[in-house]
């Protein structure tokens, strides 16, 4: 039998989280720093009965919700854009953290969303090295194409190309290390998928570490239909009455970089 809980509304950002619990048929405020300190004060006003809902507000979220699962408290964590769209459905006009708070634990309480849970470190670390690695990349596209420019100038610094050449190649070895050490990793906790994530003609080594690290080793799915819906590539169909009726294309609801990596190696 699912078990009945009692939802506790988080909203969260860099520096505080604004809490709604309900009790006596009103909702009672609460403002904590998202710090330790703060996550200690909080979990005195809570007990086992309670489920913290909470949206995934970039890396901000994740260490109330590890403080919380540690502690035996149930967390859900939801796409902002959800709540968003939940709010504009009860025709929300105010904004603020206090009511926003509340009204992620009215989400929680009508729509009984599924229970979070944390990571493996592995895969917390995969993805810090991967979201670095597209860092990089990016500085070091930017820096090419700076040098590029330059080199279309009749005349050239070379002091500044020399530092351009230099940052590009250092840049270049610093992805060759963190991408040796991301393989190590994948080898070590998912070497089948690694291969057989390979063999699929088109995907080659970064690209299936790519989509190793982006589902956290596919187990978030228990079905194809999952992996599809959080990919964002399965069919909408836009069809309407006897007049409308439009060609289905893929929904795009959902994980970007994964729909890239895809789109590249198709």
């Amino acid at each position: 039998m699912e078990k009945s809980f009692i939802y506790v509304g988080v909203d969260i950002s860099k520096l505080t989280f604004d809490v709604a619990i309900f009790k006596n048929g009103i909702y009672y405020h609460h403002k904590f720093s998202n710090d330790l300190k703060g996550f200690k004060s909080f979990i005195k006003l809570l007990n086992t009965d309670n489920c913290c809902v909470m949206e995934a507000s970039g890396p901000y979220y994740l260490n109330l919700a590890f403080f919380l699962v540690d502690q035996g408290i149930a967390v859900s964590v939801i796409n902002p854009l959800v709540i968003r769209r939940f709010s504009q459905m009860r025709m929300l006009r105010a904004k603020t953290d206090k009511k926003d708070a509340a009204m992620i634990a009215e989400y929680g309480k009508t729509e009984r969303p599924v229970l979070w849970e944390k990571e493996e470190n592995y895969v917390l670390e995969l993805k810090q090295m991967q979201a670095y690695c597209e860092q990089l990349n990016k500085s070091r596209t930017g820096l090419i194409r700076q040098k590029q420019a330059f080199e279309a100038n009749p005349v050239q610094s070379q002091i500044v190309m020399n530092s351009l050449n230099k940052q590009v190649e250092e840049l270049e070895q610093q992805l060759k290390f963190i991408e040796k050490e991301m393989v190590s990793l994948i080898k070590q906790y998912h070497p089948e998928q690694y291969q057989q994530l390979k063999s699929i003609p088109g995907i080659g080594p970064k690209s299936a570490m790519g989509l190793i690290v982006l589902s956290g080793g596919f187990t978030k799915f228990s079905n194809a239909k999952q992996l599809s819906s959080y990919v964002g590539i399965s069919p909408r169909i836009f069809e309407s009455g006897t007049s409308v009726k439009g060609k289905a294309r893929i929904c795009k609801m959902g994980m970007s970089r994964i729909r890239a990596i895809l789109y590249v190696c198709s």
